[in-house]
């Protein structure tokens, strides 16, 4: 398995701080979602894939009940006691690691003292699911310390539970599912509502995903999220349906004179994007590269217009990579994530890796001022453990 950042430094690095060498080493991946959007909350369908770019735990256990974390990504270091009740703290991404330690605790696994050294490539803050990285790597080197094995949705949910309760971030299954259970060049189909997954080959080597941190983050994102969730709320109440994946085109255009504009075009999105969602699976299994492009293209265009979660500099990457085309190697292009800046993902032909990024970000930085932040991948494996 190629893991980026370097085992070896790593390694070397836990042995001069801690004096001796590691006993375990495991990895877990961030993930994006290549269609799907706000579809989870709403018991519906996601399609993301790992990332190649990982998270790296390089650690072993401690002879007390301490637990010493150092982040290498950062430069800060956390230390707690095992003796004491676990409670949210300083530095935040720490919390990740202790609410994972909680939920193991919780189920009634002894937890011994360890000391960690953590080490990333997954882009922080920009919706590539570096926060589900940690805890699904936690989770993965607790399982190797305790010698107790997590059946894999069990474990996804642990995670989840974690985020939720010592991060403070209401998060769907999507991510910690991913970061767990995904499988190297395969998409993971994810239904929301049953948690039942299907792999989806993408296994031509012509394929590859390209990631475009526009480098912006609005400041309502938070409030507007929260917003969209409730109005979604409101549209399954006056539909008359448990969530909206259980809608449909007709039932929403009958009860259109019943629900406020914005309430129609925000159930709108959700449920042509759960149909272009289950649409584009079957259509990267038949290799309909082209026909999957334009759904992303129509799922930013939703996200855009009916959700209205976009902004200017994500509409302005979708629009370069549009005018490149499938001409020069772009098949389809959208925003992924929560929105309001982020990432755009894009799929395009591997031989143009090289001329599109360089076309991006040279048409970006000139339209917007910003350097973004770039780099392509192949479907991922999920975590892993390296050295136990």
């Amino acid at each position: 398995m190629s893991i980026n950042p370097s085992i070896a430094r790593v390694v070397r690095l836990f042995a001069t701080r801690f004096g001796k060498s590691p006993g375990i080493i495991v990895a877990a991946p961030g993930r994006v979602n290549l269609i799907g959007e706000h579809t989870d909350y709403n018991d519906g369908f996601v399609l993301p894939m790992a990332l190649e770019r990982r998270t790296l735990l390089v650690g072993s256990k401690a002879e007390d009940k301490q637990v010493v974390l150092h982040s290498l990504t950062t430069g800060e270091s956390a230390e707690f006691s095992l003796r004491d009740e676990l409670r949210r703290g300083e530095p935040g991404w720490a919390n990740y690691v202790l609410g994972v330690v909680a939920g193991f605790r919780r189920l009634g696994i002894p937890v011994p003292g360890f000391n960690v050294l953590i080490d990333s490539d997954v882009p922080l803050g920009g919706g590539l699911s570096s926060s589900a990285a940690l805890e699904v790597a936690t989770a993965t080197f607790l399982e190797s310390l305790t010698g107790h094995k997590l059946d894999p949705v069990q474990k996804a949910l642990l995670c989840q539970k974690a985020e939720h309760e010592f991060a403070g971030v209401p998060c769907g299954i999507m991510d910690q599912f991913t970061s767990v259970m995904a499988r190297k060049d395969h998409l993971l189909l994810l239904d929301c509502r049953s948690q039942e997954t299907r792999f989806i080959p993408v296994s031509d080597p012509s394929l590859a995903v390209l990631i475009i941190n526009t480098n912006v983050r609005h400041k309502l994102a938070d409030g507007e999220y929260a917003k969209r969730h409730a109005e979604c709320e409101e549209a399954a109440h006056q539909l008359k349906v448990k969530a909206l994946r259980d809608a449909t085109p007709k039932l929403l255009q009958t009860h259109a004179d019943k629900l406020s504009p914005q309430i129609f075009r925000r159930a709108r999105h959700v449920i042509s994007e759960n149909s272009r969602t289950v649409l584009a699976a079957e259509l990267f299994s038949a290799s309909q590269w082209e026909n999957v492009g334009e759904l992303m293209y129509q799922s930013h265009d939703s996200l855009r217009d009916d959700y209205e979660v976009s902004c200017r500099e994500l509409d302005t990457v979708v629009d370069i990579a549009h005018n490149i085309g499938v001409e020069g190697g772009v098949f389809g292009c959208r925003m992924t994530g929560g929105g309001f800046g982020g990432c755009a993902v894009a799929l395009i032909r591997e031989s143009n890796t090289a001329s599109i990024s360089r076309r991006i970000l040279d048409d970006y930085e000139c339209a917007t001022k910003i350097l973004p932040m770039l780099f392509a991948s192949r479907p991922g494996e999920g975590t892993a453990v390296l050295l136990s």
